[in-house]
């Protein structure tokens, strides 16, 4: 094996490596957020927090699915987690201040999350929610989450394996 192919292996191993960690470790602080958050807010079990992931695929049917549908719910949310990784991945291959200055654009990257899956992938997703239709207080909760939970983790962590 020669030095460039061996390089790329490296680079390619640590690519892996910041998109595999980033995706667990912004995942489950998030879903953990989430499940924290609606158990105060509505009482909503964890199963339910789940089944809610997966409604945006299967519509309502995902609240009788039990543990089947919780199940696919925790998975969809830790593949959403991890497609956020590697697009951040990608992004600060090109632009390096995104991983020099992990904590400014790590809490920007978490509201850019937060707003593209409110007002994008909700909307056209089987729950068709409308963004007017959360209270104010949810919403900076929502913010909250996203910054600390998923936007921060996930640019800690890249920049951990850019190095």
């Amino acid at each position: 094996m020669g030095a460039a192919s061996a390089e790329f292996s490296a680079e390619k191993s640590s690519s892996l490596r910041a998109i595999f960690w980033g995706g667990l470790i912004a995942g489950a602080m998030d879903i953990t957020a989430a499940c924290i958050s609606g158990g105060l807010r509505t009482g909503a079990s964890p199963v339910r927090v789940f089944q809610s992931v997966a409604r945006g695929l299967i519509g309502a049917d995902s609240f009788t699915g039990g543990f089947k549908t919780a199940a696919l719910g925790l998975a969809l949310h830790f593949l959403i987690a991890t497609i956020w990784t590697a697009v951040f991945y990608l992004a600060s291959r090109r632009l390096e201040f995104l991983v020099r200055q992990a904590v400014i654009w790590g809490a920007l990257y978490g509201v850019v999350v937060y707003f593209f899956m409110y007002f994008v992938v909700l909307p056209l997703s089987a729950i068709h929610a409308k963004p007017s239709s959360y209270p104010f207080s949810s919403i900076i909760i929502g913010l909250a989450i996203h910054i600390f939970c998923v936007g921060l983790p996930i640019a800690l962590v890249v920049r951990r394996y850019s190095k």
